[in-house]
């Protein structure tokens, strides 16, 4: 336990120093496993934690088939997102707050209800969602050129970083959430898109897998969790004086301004 900590605080420094390090499995612990990467990652939740941070909910990674087969992966990873991660619609991130910063669109689920795995469907999801709403998610990897295997991935919080939620909540049986296309443009050029289609065939599905994943550990997803369902684009680099914009069919628009 003392090595997972000591792995936990190593990445937490990095993100709060700015500053990229060497993977874990090459400074550290060179055969850490997938399942020790989840201890070292609640090891970072459970500091945050105790230092008053707030989980506004828990998100998905790697959640595109193509992506998957890449990692050689058989199912997505999650993190969790904290209150300090939020930035308004329309706001700021600053590039001193990050390391490598790219940003991806994104569909998030408000949950209505709890959902607990195993055995959960898409269709269980739908049904106890409150709210669905656009987002963009800035992942950051605290990795030297933003390079990991999937252990160190999950360790580092599944590259979680900074999150931009529209102001715009649908009910999900208004959309068919599969079909609901996306842009991502930087500075009035579209430079991504895609469809919900692209988060494990619907996006209620990562959201299922999540509650799945979760119930191996006793855990659930929570009412009022939101939670952000992978990329529906791929991501981009972000520079300097970037004005980024999300559009989603049927929900408007998400932006944001990169400054110093």
């Amino acid at each position: 336990m003392s090595q997972y900590k000591e792995i936990a605080n190593y990445l937490v420094s990095a993100e709060e120093e700015r500053r990229e390090v060497p993977k874990v499995t090459v400074s550290l612990k060179p055969d850490l496993t997938v399942e020790e990467a989840y201890l070292v990652q609640q090891e970072i939740v459970n500091r945050k934690l105790n230092e008053g941070r707030r989980i506004v909910g828990p998100k998905m990674g790697l959640t595109s088939f193509a992506k998957m087969k890449q990692m050689g992966i058989e199912e997505p990873i999650y993190g969790y997102v904290f209150d300090y991660m939020l930035i308004e619609n329309g706001g700021k991130v600053r590039l001193s707050d990050v390391i490598h910063p790219k940003v991806e669109a994104e569909v998030a689920f408000v949950m209505g209800e709890d959902l607990e795995g195993p055995g959960i469907t898409g269709a269980q999801v739908l049904a106890k969602t409150e709210y669905v709403l656009p987002a963009l998610e800035i992942i950051d990897s605290r990795y030297e050129n933003f390079q990991f295997t999937l252990p160190d991935v999950i360790a580092d919080n599944a590259s979680t970083s900074r999150v931009v939620f529209g102001t715009t909540l649908k009910k999900p049986e208004q959309f068919e959430l599969d079909l609901v296309g996306a842009t991502l443009s930087i500075n009035g050029e579209i430079k991504e898109l895609g469809a919900g289609a692209a988060v494990l065939g619907h996006p209620a599905h990562s959201v299922a897998t999540l509650a799945n994943m979760l119930a191996r550990k006793g855990e659930k997803v929570r009412k009022g969790d939101v939670i952000l369902t992978g990329g529906i684009t791929a991501a981009v680099k972000l520079n300097f004086g970037d004005v980024v914009t999300g559009k989603f069919d049927g929900f408007g628009e998400v932006s944001f301004t990169v400054t110093d």
